[in-house]
C-alpha cells in the first residue's frame, strides 16, 4: 500500500523534531564569541537554560499556527527580554530553529518559532509569502508581547530562505520590528525563478514538490506554477504581477521608510535565489544594513547552525540582534557593511558597499560570427540544483567541462589569452552581444569557465536568457548579467566564454531545428566585462 501524504508529512516531521530536538536537548550551551561576551550583560554570558513550551498562536483570519516559543530562565515578569520571531522556512517542520532559538534564549532574548500557514500542522494554505502570512507575522508579535516577557521596543525577525522573505516583507509592514536577519532569501521572486525571462525549471520543480508532500498549496499558487511550467507567455503580466506583490523590493520605499536594521545572508550558488538580486536590493536600502555571501548553494552557508554547530551567518546574526536590539557595542556597526567569502580560498573579504568590489574589469571580445544549432546539450551546463554548488562549497569542484572538446556545432566559444597573474573575480559579469535566430522565440545560456593548461574549464558563473517575439533572421541585442561570485582565477589560466541552448537546470524555448546566430558588428561590437579585484 502507498502511504498518504498526511502520513509521509507525519513520518517526515517526527524524524524532524528528533533530529533537532536530540540537537538542542545534547548540546551545551555554545560559548559566546569574543564580541558579544565583551558586550553583554553578565547574566546572559552565564545564563541557566531556557524554557521551551508549544503553543498555538491564531493568525490572520483566525487560522491556527503551530508555534513553540523559548524564554529566558529566571523570568519571572518583573523584566522585559527583546523577543526575536522567526516563521520557518519552506516545507521544515516548526521546530526547525530550535537550536538556534534555544541559544537566543539563553543570551536573553524571548524567541518564537513558528509553522508559516498552509505547511505541516499549522492551519491554512500555502499563500507564497502574500498578504496573509504578512498579516500572519504581525498577529504573531501581538501574541508575544501579550503572552510572554517581550519587549514592544525591541522586536526582531529573521529566517531561513521563506522565512527570511516574509520577514522582510513583513519589516515593511509593521514598524515595530528593528531588526532582521534575513538567510538565504529572495527581494525579488520574479528575478529569483524567472531571471532572464527563463524558468528555473529544477528551482520551481522542487519548491511545488516539496510544498505539495508537506503542506496545501492554494489554488492561486497551483494555478501560477501550471501556467509558469507550462510556458503560458498569455498568463506572463499576471505571473510577474503575483511575484511583484510577494517581493520585498517592491516594498522598498516602506522598508527604509520604517528604518529596521537590515543583515541579509546568501550563497554564490544559490539554486533558488541568486545573489544578485539580494546584492541590488542591499544597494537601496538606506538604513543600517549588511551583506553575507558565501560558498554553497540554498541554505547550505547556515545549514550547520540550524543543527546547533558552530557556524559564521549565525555568529553574525546573533551579533546583529546583540546591537540592534540589545544596544551591544559589539563593533558590527563598524564593521565593512560587505562581508564576502572567496569560493577558491575560503578567506572572508570586507567592502564598503557592493559597487565597490570590483577594482577593475576584464574584458573579453566577442569575435567573428558563430551559429550554432539549438536543442542539444553542448556539455557545458550548471550542474544540478543544490549537488553542484554543495560539491564547490565543500571540495570546491564546481560542473566542469573540456573547452576544446564542445562542440561548436553546439556551443559558442571565446576564449581570452592567459592572464599572467592571478584574476580575482569578484561581482557580476556582464554579457553584451547580438543575437538572430531562425525562430521567433528562443533560449541560451551563458558560462564563464576558468580554463587551466589541459583545457579543463572550472564554472565560475552562468545565466540563461530567453527571447520571444523576434523577428527570424533579424539581428537583436542581448544584454545579460551573470550571477554574481567570488572566484580566484590561477595565473597562466584563461577565462573562456560558452554560450549553448540547453541547460537541465532551465526550460529552453528553441523550436526544434532552431539555429542562433552570434556577431560582433562594428558599430556596437560584442564582449564580456569580468569584475576582477586587484
Amino acid at each position: 500500500m502507498t502511504p498518504s501524504r498526511t502520513t509521509l508529512r507525519a513520518a517526515v516531521g517526527t524524524v524532524s523534531a528528533a533530529v533537532l530536538a536530540t540537537t538542542v536537548l545534547t548540546t551545551a550551551p555554545a560559548t559566546a564569541d569574543t564580541a558579544t561576551v565583551a558586550s553583554a550583560p553578565a547574566s546572559a554570558a552565564s545564563a541557566a537554560t531556557s524554557s521551551v513550551k508549544f503553543v498555538d498562536i491564531t493568525g490572520d483570519g483566525g487560522t491556527t499556527l503551530k508555534a513553540n516559543v523559548f524564554t529566558p530562565a529566571g523570568a519571572d515578569g518583573t523584566r522585559r527580554y527583546p523577543v526575536i520571531v522567526l516563521p520557518t522556512s519552506w516545507a521544515m517542520p516548526q521546530v526547525e530553529y530550535m537550536a538556534q532559538a534555544k541559544k537566543l534564549a539563553d543570551a536573553g532574548y524571548v524567541v518564537v518559532g513558528y509553522n508559516s500557514r498552509g505547511f505541516w500542522q499549522s492551519g491554512g494554505k500555502i499563500e507564497t509569502a502574500g498578504p496573509q502570512d504578512i498579516a500572519d507575522a504581525s498577529k504573531v508579535i501581538d501574541w508575544a508581547l501579550a503572552n510572554t516577557p517581550a519587549d514592544p521596543q525591541k522586536v526582531g525577525m529573521g529566517g531561513v530562505s521563506y522565512g527570511a522573505g516574509i520577514s522582510l516583507l513583513a519589516a515593511a509592514f509593521d514598524k515595530r520590528i528593528k531588526a532582521v536577519a534575513a538567510l538565504s532569501g529572495w527581494a525579488d521572486l520574479i528575478g529569483s525563478i524567472y531571471s532572464g525571462r527563463t524558468q528555473h525549471l529544477q528551482a520551481t520543480a522542487m519548491l511545488g514538490g516539496a510544498g505539495a508532500l508537506t503542506g496545501r498549496p492554494s489554488e492561486e499558487l497551483q494555478t501560477v506554477l501550471k501556467d509558469f511550467l507550462a510556458s503560458r507567455l498569455d498568463k506572463e503580466e499576471d505571473m510577474i504581477a503575483w511575484g511583484k506583490k510577494r517581493s520585498p523590493a517592491t516594498y522598498l520605499d516602506r522598508l527604509n521608510d520604517n528604518g529596521a536594521a537590515i543583515m541579509m545572508g546568501n550563497a554564490w550558488g544559490d539554486s533558488l535565489f541568486p545573489p544578485n538580486q539580494y546584492a541590488d536590493f542591499f544597494e537601496k536600502l538606506k538604513g543600517p544594513k549588511r551583506l553575507e555571501f558565501r560558498p554553497g548553494d540554498h541554505a547550505t552557508a547556515e545549514g550547520l547552525g540550524l543543527l546547533g554547530l558552530p557556524n559564521d551567518t549565525w555568529t553574525n546574526t546573533k551579533r546583529w540582534f546583540d546591537h540592534y536590539l540589545k544596544g551591544a557595542d559589539n563593533g558590527i556597526d563598524r564593521e565593512s557593511p560587505v562581508l564576502l567569502k572567496s569560493r577558491s580560498t575560503g578567506a572572508y573579504e570586507g567592502y564598503p558597499s557592493w559597487k565597490e568590489v570590483p577594482s577593475a574589469q576584464r574584458r573579453i571580445e566577442l569575435n567573428g560570427t558563430k551559429r550554432i544549432s539549438a536543442n542539444l546539450d553542448s556539455g557545458a551546463n550548471g550542474g544540478l540544483i543544490f549537488l553542484s554548488s554543495m560539491l564547490d562549497q565543500f571540495l570546491k569542484l564546481p560542473p566542469m567541462a573540456s573547452i576544446p572538446l564542445l562542440p561548436r556545432s553546439l556551443a559558442a566559444v571565446w576564449q581570452s589569452d592567459r592572464y599572467e597573474s592571478e584574476q580575482r573575480v569578484r561581482g557580476t559579469t556582464k554579457l553584451h552581444t547580438t543575437v538572430s535566430s531562425t525562430a521567433e522565440s528562443g533560449t541560451g545560456i551563458a558560462y564563464l569557465y576558468d580554463v587551466g593548461p589541459l583545457g579543463v574549464g572550472k564554472l565560475v558563473t552562468h545565466a540563461p536568457f530567453t527571447f520571444h517575439g523576434e523577428t527570424p533572421n533579424q539581428p537583436f541585442g542581448v544584454d545579460l548579467e551573470l550571477f554574481s561570485t567570488a572566484y580566484d582565477v590561477p595565473a597562466g589560466h584563461r577565462l573562456a566564454v560558452v554560450v549553448d541552448t540547453v541547460d537541465p537546470l532551465y526550460i529552453e524555448h528553441n523550436p526544434s531545428g532552431a539555429r542562433l546566430s552570434f556577431s560582433s558588428p562594428a558599430s556596437d561590437p560584442s564582449y564580456v566585462t569580468v569584475p576582477v579585484r586587484g
